[in-house]
């Protein structure tokens, strides 16, 4: 099996939890990272044993040796950023969001494609155990047609009006950050709505600190979706169905328990896995790299464009705009 050179663009908590659990994948290495600062780099580099710490993204991206990189910069960031990495022709995992609209992530694909390179989105909850369960379960046909789905994801920040979550030029804001996992899920389990409602509470800093969603379908399906950050929710997600109950326990998105009640019986499913949860993604994404595929099945570039669109939209019906 061929190893798998990560380099990893961005130094933040997020590249944390990345970094640890790809030392828990067989035929993956952390091999070079990359901050602004060559003190953060040398730090984080010594924690997850990168044998070259930059203190540029540039010169990671030409790093011969590096053959995947993480980009785990702030959002407003990810379009340059991943561009950077594909034009030197490194298979790139953005995470999400992909990009701040629509035309960025056209962009990304097809310089992707231009340069016959991998290019996905990171948005771990698709590939996690819990979520193909559900999925599963629903495509079974046991369970009837979903009625309701409610999904939130709410948790109180500290306020810091230069950090990334109230910095509006950072892509601050709750739909974004959190409120793509809602979303997300509305779209991975019952496709894209008919039509939507939306509502947000903009804070002072000209971000979305709250945001309510309603998306409707034809078929009579209603979801209910919202996010904060400035207020504590449990964070689950609710399938109420003809013939039983789906719920994807707190924080659904990255659970590892499931309720599912069907015909009365009611039983809690357990899908314990070690580490943070990113194992998944980067597992799938170095087979993907192996077998030198450029496009992920699970996360394919229509489904990325598709999310990315619901999130122009939903911005457009609230009126937040971002300087990109």
């Amino acid at each position: 099996m061929k190893t798998i050179r990560w380099g990893i663009l961005g130094l933040g908590k997020i590249a944390h939890s990345f970094a640890s659990d790809v030392a828990l994948v067989e035929g993956s290495e952390v091999y070079a990272v990359a901050s602004r600062s060559q003190e953060k780099a040398d730090r984080f580099g010594a924690t997850y044993s990168a044998s070259k710490c930059y203190n540029s993204y540039e010169q990671l991206a030409k790093d011969p040796n590096v053959d995947a990189v993480y980009i785990a910069t702030p959002h407003v960031r990810h379009h340059q950023d991943t561009l950077l990495c594909l034009k030197h022709k490194k298979a790139v995992l953005c995470e999400k969001p992909f990009a701040m609209n629509r035309s960025q992530v056209e962009e990304m694909i097809t310089t992707a494609q231009a340069n016959d390179t991998l290019l996905m989105e990171a948005l771990w909850t698709r590939f996690m155990p819990h979520f193909k369960f559900v999925k599963e379960e629903l495509a079974s046909g046991r369970y009837g047609a979903v009625k309701t789905l409610t999904a939130d994801f709410c948790f109180e920040a500290d306020f810091n009006p230069e950090g990334r979550l109230f910095n509006k030029a950072l892509g601050g804001g709750s739909l974004l950050d959190i409120g793509i996992y809602p979303i997300f899920c509305a779209l991975a389990l019952l496709g894209k709505p008919d039509s939507f409602e939306a509502k947000a509470k903009i804070g002072k800093t000209g971000v979305d600190e709250e945001i309510e969603m309603t998306f409707k379908y034809n078929s009579g399906t209603t979801a209910f979706l919202n996010s904060s950050i400035v207020k504590q929710t449990p964070s689950t997600a609710t399938l109420v169905c003809d013939n039983g109950i789906l719920v994807l326990n707190s924080r659904f998105h990255q659970t590892d328990k499931i309720t599912s009640i069907l015909e009365g019986n009611k039983i809690e499913h357990d899908f314990a896995y070690t580490g943070k949860g990113y194992y998944f993604e980067i597992e799938h994404f170095a087979n993907l790299l192996r077998e030198n595929q450029k496009e992920s099945p699970l996360m394919s570039f229509e489904f990325s464009r598709q999310l990315i669109s619901m999130l122009d939209e939903v911005r457009t019906r609230i009126d937040l705009h971002y300087e990109v």
